[in-house]
């Protein structure tokens, strides 16, 4: 590893909108010995863990984007859930010609009827799982797997029963569609076609985030580096104490470079989403709230650590730290963690010897 010291800094402009600025310094200028009469304190070189972080403003808001579009037949969108609604399973998102459209959990897109003397599928399985979830298989009558049966037409009709309509109305069968699958519950961001327009198959009717909270920020696409998948996070919001997180997704597609000229040249650059996902303290609700973000992406364990301040300029360069006998040690340092204000070692001094540090 090289002994240079780096410290690392990356600034995420809130919200969402500018790029990353990297930063890696050499050894920041050691102060010369202490004049005579400022006071010291003394410090013990002890062996410990020193962190590498990387420090990303963001917002506060909800992971994952879904586009939710209507697969049934022609006809007027006459209602559409609003902005900031959240639908669970089984909930309605839209309705066409008056016809309800409701969410099915599942990774699978709808693509065809459901009903009796179907053929086999993964669609169906997903089916008759949200079935069983819902409490529409009370008798444990249907097997969950990729064939439709009498037991999931008689679960499909409890279901139509609980929506009020009359029995000699429940058809148990569901029509492509009148359900919609997407992978969790979601939460509305936008309508993207106005309720009275006609709605068509393939057109896009609302936008979604889920309703899981997260911090987004935009990376720079060329420090992408230093931000991984895994990356445990401290959280730091308004007006309350600092949260875990950990970095779960990092976007693949980057936006477009801002072109107008008018910024600092680092938010010229493309950017691609980075989502970290945390879990708020009971009670509080923020939204589309700036938070800082220090994210641990490298630890060396076993190091011997000093205070940063104990390191003076020596006579013929590099550092020397003076110790509490008063003679001084030429020491090489390795890597600087400003988070802390600690400094690693690496020779010069032995663990359990005691520098002089400017007093607090």
């Amino acid at each position: 590893m090289s002994r240079r010291a780096a410290v690392l800094a990356i600034v995420v402009t809130a919200p969402l909108a500018a790029g990353v600025t990297w930063a890696v310094r050499s050894h920041p200028p050691a102060p010369e010995s202490p004049a005579a009469g400022i006071a010291v304190g003394t410090a013990t070189a002890r062996r410990g863990t020193l962190t590498e972080k990387t420090q990303v403003n963001g917002e506060l808001g909800y992971s994952g984007s879904y586009r939710i579009d209507h697969q049934g037949t022609p006809g007027i969108l006459t209602a559409s859930a609003a902005p900031g609604a959240t639908i669970g399973r089984g909930g309605i998102l839209f309705r066409v010609a008056d016809h309800p459209v409701r969410l099915l959990l599942g990774s699978t897109p709808g693509f065809r009827d459901f009903g009796y003397g179907m053929s086999d599928g993964p669609d169906v399985r997903q089916l008759e799982r949200n079935l069983v979830a819902m409490g529409f298989d009370p008798g444990h009558r249907m097997t969950v797997d990729r064939h439709f049966s009498a037991a999931t037409a008689a679960a499909i009709r409890r279901w139509e029963a609980s929506w009020g309509r009359p029995s000699w109305q429940r058809t148990g069968r569901l029509a492509l569609g009148d359900v919609v699958f997407l992978p969790v519950p979601v939460r509305i961001t936008a309508r993207q076609a106005q309720v009275g327009t006609a709605a068509s198959p393939g057109s896009t009717v609302l936008t979604a985030t889920s309703s899981t909270r997260a911090v987004i920020a935009q990376v720079d696409t060329s420090e992408l580096g230093a931000v991984h998948a895994g990356d445990r996070v401290q959280v730091a919001l308004p007006d309350a104490d600092p949260i875990a997180g950990r970095v779960t997704e990092i976007g693949q597609a980057a936006s477009a470079p801002s072109t107008g000229g008018d910024g600092p040249p680092d938010t010229d650059a493309a950017t691609v989403p980075v989502t970290i996902a945390v879990r708020l303290p009971k009670g509080l609700t923020l939204d589309k709230a700036p938070v800082t973000v220090d994210v641990t992406t490298r630890t060396r364990d076993d190091v011997l650590l000093v205070p940063i301040a104990a390191l003076l300029a020596g006579p013929g360069g590099g550092y020397r730290v003076k110790l509490s006998g008063g003679s001084y040690a030429q020491v090489e340092p390795g890597w600087f963690d400003e988070g802390s204000g600690q400094v690693e070692i690496v020779s010069g001094i032995s663990e359990g010897q005691t520098v002089e540090v400017p007093a607090t």
